[in-house]
C-alpha cells in the first residue's frame, strides 16, 4: 500500500520527502486521538458539573486533579506539531477556521484559569471559579464539534452547512458528557454514580446521532470519500465497523438502563466501550481524510515543511516523545478503578 501510494505520487518510498511527512502525520493523528480521549473525560466531567448539585461539584473536580496538567499537554503538543511540521496548511486552515479556533482557545483558557483559580480562592469564591471551569468545558466541547462539522463540509458557510456544524457541536457535547459520565460511574459511588448513570442515558443517543450524521454527510458530500469506503474489497470492513458502532451504542445504553433498574454497581464497561467508539470514529475520519489535510485540496506532502526542517523536528521528537509517553503512562494508569474520598483527620482538643 505504501509503495503504491509513493508510486502514484511519483516518489520513492525510501525518499525522506515521502516518508517523513507520512511519519509526522501518524504522530499528529496519535496526538489528536490521545487528546480527544484522555482530555475527553475531563471535558465531559466539567460539562456535567453544570447540572450537578452544588454539594457534588467539588468532589467531581477533585477527581480530575491528578490529570489536569497532563490533559492540557495534548492540545499544545498537537498545535505545535501541526504548525512546525505542516506550515503550508496552517494559513489555509486558520483562514477558514479562525473563529471556532479562537472560541476553542477561549474555552481552554477559561478552563485552565478557573481550575487553578478555584484551588487558590477562598471558600466563598470557589463556586464561581467552578462555574467558570464548567462554562469553559462547555465552550471547548461545542467548539470541537463545530470544528469537526466544518471540516466535514469543507468549510462551507451556507445556512444548511452551519446548522449541520451546530448540530455536530451539540452531539460532540453529548459525546463528551457520555465519556465523562461513564468515567464517573467507574470512579465514584453513591449519589454521584446514580446521577452519572442518568446523565449517560440522556447523552448516549445524541452521541450516536452525531456519529451517524458525520459519517453520512462526509460520505455523500465528497465523492472520493464515498468511493474509498464503498468501492473495492474493503466493504466487509465497513460493514463490520458500522456493526460494531451499533453494538457499542446499544450495549452502552442497555448497560446504563440495567444499572437504573437493578443496581448502581461499579463497572468499567460503559467507559471502555465509549473509548472504543471514539477510537473507531476517529480512525474512520482519519482514513476518510488521508492523504489530505484539507480535503481534496492540500495533501500532507503539499503542506509539509522542508526535509531539513522535518529532520530537526524529528530529532527533538525522538527525545521528547518517549519522555512524554513514560510520563503519561505513569499518570494515566491510575484513571481506572474506584476512587475513595479521603477521610478528614480528627483533631483532638
Amino acid at each position: 500500500m505504501i509503495a503504491s501510494l509513493a508510486l502514484s505520487l511519483g516518489m520513492n518510498p525510501q525518499d525522506p520527502a515521502f516518508w517523513m511527512p507520512l511519519a509526522f502525520m501518524g504522530i499528529l493523528f496519535t496526538v489528536i486521538v490521545a487528546g480527544t480521549i484522555l482530555d475527553g473525560f475531563d471535558i465531559g466531567v466539567g460539562c456535567l458539573a453544570l447540572f450537578a448539585p452544588p454539594d457534588l461539584r467539588p468532589r467531581m473536580l477533585s477527581l480530575l486533579s491528578p490529570w489536569r496538567d497532563a490533559n492540557e499537554f495534548w492540545l499544545f503538543l498537537g498545535m505545535g506539531l501541526f504548525v512546525a511540521a505542516f506550515p503550508n496548511a496552517w494559513g489555509s486552515v486558520m483562514g477558514e477556521l479562525y473563529l471556532p479556533l479562537c472560541v476553542l482557545a477561549l474555552g481552554v483558557m477559561l478552563r485552565s484559569v478557573s481550575f487553578e483559580g478555584r484551588l487558590r480562592a477562598p471558600i466563598e469564591m470557589q463556586s464561581r471559579w467552578l462555574t467558570g471551569f464548567s462554562l469553559g468545558s462547555l465552550i471547548t466541547a461545542l467548539a470541537h464539534g463545530f470544528l469537526l462539522g466544518q471540516l466535514v463540509v469543507t468549510y462551507q458557510t451556507g445556512a444548511g452547512y452551519l446548522w449541520f456544524s451546530l448540530f455536530v457541536g451539540l452531539c460532540a457535547l453529548a459525546a463528551y458528557c457520555l465519556l465523562g459520565a461513564a468515567w464517573l460511574i467507574m470512579r465514584e459511588g453513591g449519589e454521584l454514580r446514580v446521577r452519572a448513570v442518568m446523565w449517560g442515558r440522556r447523552a448516549v443517543r445524541w452521541a450516536a446521532a452525531g456519529s451517524v450524521g458525520v459519517s453520512v454527510v462526509l460520505a455523500f458530500a465528497n465523492t472520493g470519500v464515498f468511493l474509498k469506503w464503498s468501492d473495492g474489497p474493503q466493504w466487509p470492513v465497513v460493514v463490520g465497523l458500522w456493526g460494531f458502532m451499533l453494538i457499542g451504542f446499544v450495549s452502552v445504553e442497555m448497560c446504563l438502563q440495567r444499572m437504573i433498574n437493578r443496581s448502581y454497581r461499579t463497572t468499567a464497561f460503559p467507559f471502555i466501550m465509549t473509548l472504543l467508539i471514539f477510537l473507531v470514529t476517529l480512525g474512520g475520519l482519519g482514513y476518510s481524510f488521508f492523504p489530505y489535510l484539507v480535503l481534496d485540496d492540500i495533501t500532507i506532502w503539499d503542506a509539509a515543511a522542508s526535509v531539513a526542517s522535518l529532520r530537526l523536528i524529528l530529532s527533538a521528537a525522538v527525545i521528547a516523545l518517549p519522555v512524554a509517553l513514560i510520563f503519561n503512562i505513569w499518570v494515566y494508569w491510575r484513571m481506572f478503578g474506584l476512587s475513595k474520598a479521603p477521610t478528614p483527620p480528627v483533631f483532638k482538643a
